[in-house]
């Protein structure tokens, strides 16, 4: 529950509790089924990689602007690949600290994560892996497991792995990732997601109703063994009965998620898109959705308290608008992907 009060108060007077910055278009890697290159991420006009990212002192600044004018308690900065702008972000994340904001780093340590970001408080840096090391190394070269275990030494880390088809088909795969990474000074906690498909997508990666059953039967069994995997009840639901829409989904209604041109919107969720909410897989929503079903005494839902806040926050952000309309956030010119030809 921690951070869900001030988020409240925040809500309340028609701010934004969370925030999730696609930092930078740019990434080494080429993963399959990744939902942040897709041709409909942010609505099919535009791609990531067509917008023109902000580097060095401005996308200092443009990210400082975003946080100062939305007030969030969580930042996450995801990409793209956030450590292609590793200078930009040792500039950022300690005035972050400075200011309370809990931010997470979504990377795949492909490069070196800077020790000297071990010591700010209220930072967590996740880091991605796509199961075990040969299917890993496959899908998310040259962020291979020689790269990771060696830039995450002395460090302290989440793993978070999305599960995809590919890694159900075999007896004990789930339990031999869990164990590996479990085993692992640097990593504190260890985050199981589903894949999230977009609607009518036919993928590998696309899991079967049979195949999510027999992830959280999994999950649910393994808990006990691996203090570090994150799979409580209350967010193994969330995942069996994911809300049915952006509109009831309290990630999707509480996180205001901007792509690398700190201009364009991420819509309906971080997926973008069209996502297939009937299979979500996402943590945070899984999670959100528990603590939305937890009730307080007196039987009062939290989600219930949730809605009404976001009413009430949006008749007050309209007020204030309307007596200061927010000043425009630097705009940067949509370029060519120098990647295609």
């Amino acid at each position: 529950m921690e951070g869900i009060v001030p988020a409240w108060g925040r809500i309340l007077l028609g701010y934004t509790p969370a925030l999730s910055i696609e930092l930078t278009r740019e990434c080494p890697l080429r993963c399959p089924g990744c939902y942040a290159y897709g041709a409909d991420h942010l609505g099919g006009s535009v791609t990531l990689r067509e917008l023109a990212d902000l580097k060095g002192s401005a996308l200092v600044d443009g990210v400082l602007n975003l946080v100062r004018r939305y007030k969030p308690v969580h930042v996450s900065l995801v990409g793209g690949e956030p450590l292609v702008r590793y200078r930009e972000l040792s500039d950022i994340l300690p005035t972050l600290a400075a200011w309370g904001v809990y931010t997470q780093v979504v990377t795949s340590a492909v490069r070196p994560i800077p020790l000297e970001w071990i010591d700010l408080r209220r930072l967590q840096v996740v880091v991605s892996i796509d199961g075990l090391q040969k299917e890993h190394d496959e899908r998310r070269r040259p962020a291979t497991y020689e790269r990771i275990l060696k830039h995450i030494e002395d460090r302290r880390i989440t793993v978070h792995c999305t599960v995809t088809r590919q890694q159900v088909r075999w007896d004990g795969y789930l339990e031999a990732f869990i164990a590996f990474w479990s085993a692992n000074p640097a990593v504190r906690r260890i985050w199981m997601s589903l894949y999230t498909p977009q609607i009518a997508e036919i993928s590998a990666e696309r899991l079967s109703a049979s195949d999510r059953r027999t992830v959280l039967a999994t999950l649910e069994r393994l808990r006990d063994n691996y203090p570090k995997l994150e799979a409580r009840t209350g967010m193994l639901d969330g995942f069996a009965e994911p809300p049915a829409s952006p509109k009831e989904c309290i990630f999707a209604k509480t996180t205001h998620c901007v792509s690398a041109d700190l201009r364009s919107r991420v819509t309906p969720c971080q997926f973008g898109g069209n996502p297939d909410c009937q299979s979500c897989g996402c943590i945070a929503s899984a999670a959100l959705a528990a603590v939305g079903r937890h009730r307080l005494s007196g039987g009062l839902r939290v989600g219930a308290i949730f809605d009404a806040s976001l009413m009430v926050g949006a008749a007050v952000r309209r007020v204030r608008e309307s007596l200061s309309p927010p000043s425009e956030i630097l705009e940067a010119p949509r370029l060519p992907d120098p990647n295609m030809s």
